[in-house]
């Protein structure tokens, strides 16, 4: 039996990863609407600030962060658009179901996404690693 989605979780987008990702979910429209799609569900509920105003445990472009999924073993990826991909250094697509899921999201913060296949997933992040700093900014127990 496939289980219900929870309520998505409020997200924040940098007003310059917000227009990037709106102009990559347009061009992408005819090749992959099912991306397309859900990118442009993520952006419109998305709260927009300015760049400098996006607190550091927020997922962004180029963020590198660890996650669990489906209460697995912990990941580390690092959120890239699509010509940076490479999953073998750990560098995923923003175009892929489980990036899509992760922007703007922040160390301690769940999500249900469904998968190319159509199974549904649960992630909870645990950390973002903040650009130039070695130390992860920790979930904080609720």
């Amino acid at each position: 039996m496939q289980k219900k989605p929870g309520p998505k979780p409020r997200i924040t987008l940098s007003r310059t990863d917000h227009d990037r990702l709106l102009g990559l979910a347009e061009a992408m429209e005819a090749r992959n609407p099912t991306f397309s799609e859900t990118m442009i569900a993520e952006l419109e509920r998305a709260n927009v600030v300015e760049d400098k105003a996006l607190p550091a445990k927020v997922i962004r472009m180029g963020s590198t962060l660890s996650y669990t999924a489906d209460d697995g073993e912990p990941q580390k990826v690092t959120l890239v658009f699509p010509v940076e991909a490479d999953i073998e250094k750990g560098k995923i697509s923003v175009t892929t179901p489980v990036g899509t899921a992760l922007i703007g999201l922040s160390a301690g913060q769940s999500i249900d996404w469904t998968d190319r296949g159509g199974k549904s997933h649960r992630l909870k992040v645990i950390a973002v690693h903040p650009e130039g700093v070695k130390e992860p900014t920790e979930a904080v127990a609720r």
